[in-house]
């Protein structure tokens, strides 16, 4: 732990790379909108599913306290939510969550598993179970992924606001304002059917994410090797060198540009801490499982009957989880 705050306080004050990545990430957005649209609208689409992915990896970059100090300006960075889907207050609260080590795929205290409780699975409509099949499939969840998971979300977040929760209900005001703005410039700024810009840039964006999700995480009795590394791919801009997962774990507050560097210079030293969970590329991933499950719907181990009692909580620094801190959960479970 002590290492890593020395870092965040040898951070700069202002990440520059990130700041014109913000800039960049934006810029070309809109002029894939308003000058490619009218004459190449293929390469149109595409560019703005890129970039909506882009959006995504960035988001991600800006809820671990990137790039400068004040956590309101670093939401500004990502405030426009040209993926439209994630409110960033509901993803920052929880991934931070996701980052506490010890609990990684447990499918009730990790939210960002894919694994499910048997007895949760058990309750399951058979349709639904099929489409769980299918989704742990690598094709599977690049098609099906999208809208399982959004889904899902939309239930379970309106369930929490119906029962009163303030801070959720925040977060998708905010997500609104930044929706009302995004969608006209879409409709009507860019003459691009709302429908088509779901249909394609939107679930394209999030398809190409799961190519990074896909594997990040398996079950492992040893927590480092829960966490995968994917060495090199030409995606790795576009997912920040977030493909060095286990390299972000260990070291949360380390900026995405540092990642590479940090890999290469202890490159077998974190290939032993994480077990040897690792791919050379996502190819060797698409071949091993674009029609084959890598890992059961069933946790193989946790959550196998209900258990009474209270759930794991993974202490919170600073003010992360009301969506106005920076800090990231401690990999540490709380100490009686």
């Amino acid at each position: 732990m002590t290492s890593r705050n020395n870092r965040r306080r040898n951070a700069p004050a202002i990440e520059w790379p990130t700041v014109f990545l913000a800039f960049f990430c934006y810029g070309t957005w809109l002029a894939a909108g308003l000058f490619l649209w009218p004459s190449y609208p293929l390469l149109a689409l595409v560019v703005l599913a890129l970039m909506a992915a882009l959006q995504s990896s960035l988001a991600h970059e800006v809820l671990h306290g990137h790039p400068t100090r004040n956590a309101q300006l670093n939401e500004a960075f990502v405030f426009l939510p040209i993926g439209l889907v994630w409110p960033f207050r509901r993803f920052k609260t929880i991934h931070l969550r996701h980052h506490a080590d010890e609990r990684l795929t447990d499918p009730l205290d990790d939210p960002e598993s894919y694994y499910k409780a048997l007895w949760r699975h058990d309750e399951l409509p058979p349709a639904m179970k099929f489409l769980l099949k299918i989704n742990n499939t690598m094709i599977g969840r690049l098609i099906l992924g999208p809208w399982l998971s959004c889904i899902g979300f939309f239930i379970d977040d309106a369930r929490q606001v119906l029962a009163g929760d303030k801070v959720i209900r925040k977060a998708w005001l905010l997500h609104a304002i930044g929706l009302a703005v995004v969608l006209p410039v879409v409709q009507f700024g860019f003459g691009i059917p709302l429908w088509l810009y779901i249909l394609v840039p939107v679930w394209l964006g999030q398809s190409l994410i799961s190519i990074r999700t896909f594997a990040e995480h398996q079950w492992s009795e040893h927590p480092e090797g829960r966490t995968v590394i994917v060495e090199r791919s030409p995606l790795s801009f576009l997912f920040l060198n977030n493909n060095l997962h286990f390299v972000h774990h260990k070291s949360p507050t380390v900026a995405w540009y540092r990642l590479p560097k940090l890999f290469a210079e202890r490159r077998d030293e974190w290939l032993r801490m994480n077990n040897g969970y690792a791919y050379p590329n996502y190819f060797a991933l698409l071949r091993a499982y674009a029609f084959k499950a890598k890992e059961p719907i069933v946790h193989p181990v946790l959550r196998r009957t209900p258990e009474p009692g209270r759930a794991f909580k993974p202490r919170v620094r600073a003010r992360s989880l009301n969506g106005l801190g920076s800090a990231p959960v401690p990999a540490e479970p709380p100490k009686e």
